[in-house]
C-alpha cells in the first residue's frame, strides 16, 4: 500500500469490526494521529494516507482496543422476496424446511464487517459459524441487482448485475449503490442491517 500506510493484522472478523470502529470514532474525537482512509477486511484495518507511519504504530501498540464493536445507530431494513433458486439447497444445509431458513435469515441482525467486490457490496455478518454456506461450485455468469446471496460466513446483497458464485435465497428492490446519492453505499462498515421477508 506504499510508505503512507499501515495494514493491521488483527486475526478475524469480529476484531477488525471492533478496531474499525474504534477508529473511527478516535478520528471524529480528534483523538487519532492524521490517517486519510480506515479501511475494514476480514481480518484486517488498513491505515491510508499516514504522514508518519512508524509514530502511528508505536502509538496504536500503546492502546487498548475494545474486543467487540458498538451497537451502533438504528438497523437499515432490507425488504426481501425470499424466492432465490437456491433457498431449498441452503434450507437443506441448514437442516431446516425452506420457510426456517426464512425466519432464520430474518431474525438474524446482521452487521457490515467489509465492502469490496463491486461498489456498494457489504460483506455481512451474524449468522452462526454452523450456518456457512459453500459457494456454488460453478459461478453464475450474471446475478441480478439486489440478489441476496449466503457464502461462507457472509450474507451479501449484490448492488448490480455481475457474475457470482454466492447461494442466492432472494432478492431486494433497495439500492445500494447509487452516485446520486451521500453516500453513494447504503451499507457501510458498522452499519447493522435486518432482512423483512415481503411478498
Amino acid at each position: 500500500m506504499g510508505r503512507r500506510a499501515l495494514l493491521l493484522e488483527v486475526g478475524g472478523t469480529g476484531r477488525a469490526q471492533a478496531l474499525h470502529a474504534e477508529l473511527v470514532r478516535l478520528r471524529e474525537a480528534g483523538e487519532l494521529p492524521e490517517v486519510e482512509e480506515i479501511v475494514p477486511a476480514a481480518a484486517t484495518v488498513l491505515l491510508d494516507g499516514v504522514e508518519e507511519p512508524g509514530a502511528l504504530a508505536r502509538w496504536l501498540q500503546g492502546r487498548e482496543f475494545p474486543g467487540a464493536a458498538p451497537a451502533g445507530t438504528a438497523a437499515v431494513v432490507l425488504p426481501v422476496r425470499y424466492d432465490g433458486p437456491d433457498l431449498a439447497g441452503v434450507a437443506a444445509l441448514w437442516g431446516v424446511d425452506e420457510e426456517e431458513a426464512v425466519a432464520i435469515h430474518t431474525r438474524t441482525e446482521f452487521r457490515v464487517a467489509f465492502c469490496g467486490f463491486a461498489p456498494g457490496f457489504g460483506y455481512l455478518t451474524g449468522l452462526p459459524g454452523e450456518l456457512g454456506v459453500p459457494r456454488r461450485a460453478v459461478p453464475r455468469t450474471s446475478v441480478p441487482p439486489g440478489s441476496v446471496g449466503l457464502a461462507g460466513a457472509y450474507t451479501g446483497v449484490y448492488p448490480r448485475t455481475s457474475p457470482g458464485g454466492w447461494q442466492l435465497i432472494g432478492r431486494t428492490d433497495a439500492v445500494l449503490w447509487d452516485v446520486c446519492r451521500e453516500p453513494a453505499a447504503l451499507l457501510a462498515p458498522g452499519t447493522r442491517v435486518r432482512f423483512e421477508a415481503v411478498t
